[in-house]
């Protein structure tokens, strides 16, 4: 077998990789730099060099494939434009649609987001919940969902969807914040923290991807992959401390004033390209609940979570201090 993933030069597409390799599968992997290029290479897989963006070096590197596990994505970042995440997140992933189905690629695995439901009010949600995207990375990934699973349907097309929930896990950087805050005693949490938080240890969404590209069944349909276990903010925080040998927080400030400023933030500082000192999506992570149901992936993939969420952030917390990130 010959597989083609966009996104592994990033945090999870690395992991992927990785997995696919060990398993005996040639894997090529599309690198937009040098650097990305070194990374793909020291998983083991066959660096292509190209773009999402670019239709010709897809071409090239998607022929003769036979599964193509679209990881990448462009995340929230500081002074991009909107129609940069849609011609990254939604046109890129047409590309790769038209050309695998040029290709006869026999399944397409295309990653989505948990995101795309927004703000859970009555959690667990889970695949049949209503879309509520809140930002433009949300309503392009949301989009682009869509668009997969409906190019599936019209082509024929071999299509799966795989929602990650908040991923984590050695290598990753989106939680260090919080874990180096913890770790010195200057961790507050905004609002009551009561909403719910619901991670995937990366190993386990490798997992998934993989079983999304095997299973006859997940064809033309959607699957939320987490872990066993969602908390509230209140409990992960107390959790990180505990494993880091800290006391836990007790500080709890006033949300708005923080929305208030996060946005003023961003309106003055992105059309500059400067980075904002606070964001809005920052606010959000300590108001918008985030809790799934996994038990269609579990009863449809036979995707089981190997890793708790204690396991997960003592292995995390490890690699923070081995690298001396804490």
């Amino acid at each position: 077998m010959k597989v083609f993933v966009t996104g592994g030069t990033g945090f999870a597409g690395g992991v992927l990789v990785s997995k696919l390799v060990k398993s005996g599968i040639t894997v090529m992997a599309l690198a937009r730099t040098t650097d990305g290029a070194d990374k793909v290479g020291a998983h083991g897989a066959e660096p292509v060099m190209g773009d999402i963006t670019d239709r010709d070096s897809l071409k090239n590197a998607m022929n003769g494939i036979d599964v193509v596990y679209n990881i990448a994505a462009l995340f929230r970042s500081a002074g991009v434009q909107d129609e940069t995440y849609w011609k990254v997140n939604f046109e890129g992933t047409r590309s790769l649609l038209e050309i695998a189905n040029e290709n006869k690629v026999k399944r397409f695995v295309h990653c989505s987001t948990i995101g795309v439901l927004g703000h859970i009010e009555n959690p667990p949600a889970d695949e049949k919940t209503s879309f509520n995207p809140g930002d433009i990375y949300q309503i392009t990934k949301c989009e682009a969902e869509k668009l997969a699973l409906s190019f599936g349907k019209e082509k024929g097309l071999a299509v799966s969807v795989a929602r990650p929930a908040a991923i984590y896990g050695p290598g990753d950087m989106r939680l260090l914040k919080m874990f180096r805050m913890i770790a010195r005693k200057r961790f507050f949490i905004l609002g009551k923290g009561e909403v719910f938080y619901h991670p995937v240890y990366v190993d386990d969404l490798a997992d998934g991807f993989i079983l999304c590209a095997k299973i006859d069944k997940a064809v033309g349909e959607v699957f939320i992959l987490g872990g066993d276990e969602y908390v509230s903010l209140n409990d992960l925080s107390r959790m990180i401390a505990k494993e880091l040998n800290v006391p836990e927080t007790r500080i709890h400030l006033p949300v708005k004033p923080f929305q208030m400023l996060g946005s003023v933030c961003e309106k003055i500082c992105v059309p500059f390209g400067i980075e904002p000192p606070i964001y809005r999506r920052r606010v959000d992570f300590f108001t918008k609940s985030r809790a799934f149901d996994i038990s269609k992936a579990k009863k449809v993939l036979g995707y089981n979570p190997k890793i708790t969420l204690s396991e997960g952030i003592a292995r995390t917390a490890a690699w923070y201090k081995n690298e001396g990130l804490l």
